[in-house]
């Protein structure tokens, strides 16, 4: 396995942090898209497991996140992160060539990824989702539009609902390429973007994978609920998970969680 460090350019020249995670003779590939505030280094867990079952991974950090370029935790308008995702995903599917392409993400990334496939269908095999913010049924920034001037920035709060794993949220608190704050910008953007996305529902129809904890306390499990029935893909599943919170891919249960993931995306090779 060879593991690569980069930067990638984005569609308007924003140099993204890009690492690649290489196997010899790789059945498959996939593209990590992490959550808000995070960082793509988050998923070396992750990406061990998906590396040992023959799966080249593709990570990158979001613009304004960890070691990207951009304002911190700042988007002005929510199609710039989609459109960061086209950016890796082409990138991967250049070097990729024949192998099937899949995305997983993450909560935010979960957004991102969902609006990818909404934007831009037909470019990868499947969508994975990991307590994806599709809707908002959570109110977890209060309503939205926030009437504040741009620019204004809170404290992250968001580690205590992370996972189940004191060790976990230990770690994130302590991660010195974790966000310690997040643009109201961010968030209404996002909150726009939840809106582009459900009115566009009917055009998601990649083959998915929704995976949700029933006690994630940032991103409620009825959004997952919600997208799925609304959405037009004809290869759509639907797993919560009792007991588990936001990060199900970190909680104490990850490897049954993964495993589900990586037997998915093997039955659509």
């Amino acid at each position: 396995m060879t593991k690569s460090e980069t930067t990638i350019q984005s569609f308007d020249g924003t140099q993204l942090y890009f690492s690649k995670d290489i196997v010899e003779n790789a059945k498959a590939a996939v593209v990590i898209v992490h959550g808000l505030a995070e960082h793509a280094s988050r998923y070396d867990y992750v990406t061990e497991k998906l590396n040992n079952r023959g799966f080249n991974v593709y990570r990158f950090d979001h613009r304004g996140h960890a070691r990207s370029e951009g304002p911190r935790t700042f988007y002005s308008d929510f199609h710039h992160l989609i459109d960061d995702v086209n950016v890796i995903v082409e990138a991967a599917l250049q070097e990729s060539g024949d192998t099937p392409l899949f995305v997983i993400g993450h909560s935010m990334g979960g957004f991102a990824t969902s609006s990818f496939a909404t934007k831009y269908p037909g470019k990868v095999k499947g969508i994975v989702l990991s307590g994806a913010l599709t809707r908002y049924n959570t109110k977890v920034a209060g309503e939205l539009p926030m009437d504040l001037p741009a620019g204004t920035y809170f404290p992250n709060e968001l580690g205590s609902g992370v996972c189940g794993d004191p060790e976990v949220v230990s770690a994130y608190a302590n991660d010195p390429l974790v966000e310690k704050q997040i643009s109201v910008d961010l968030f209404n953007s996002l909150g726009y973007g939840m809106e582009w996305l459900k009115q566009h529902a009917e055009q998601f129809v990649e083959p998915v994978l929704l995976l949700h904890g029933a006690n994630d306390g940032l991103v409620s499990e009825k959004d997952s609920r919600d997208f799925f029935g609304d959405i037009a893909s004809t290869d759509k599943t639907l797993k919560i998970y009792a007991n588990l919170m936001h990060e199900i891919f970190n909680e104490k249960a990850k490897d049954e969680v993964i495993e589900e993931a990586i037997a998915w995306i093997e039955k659509r090779i």
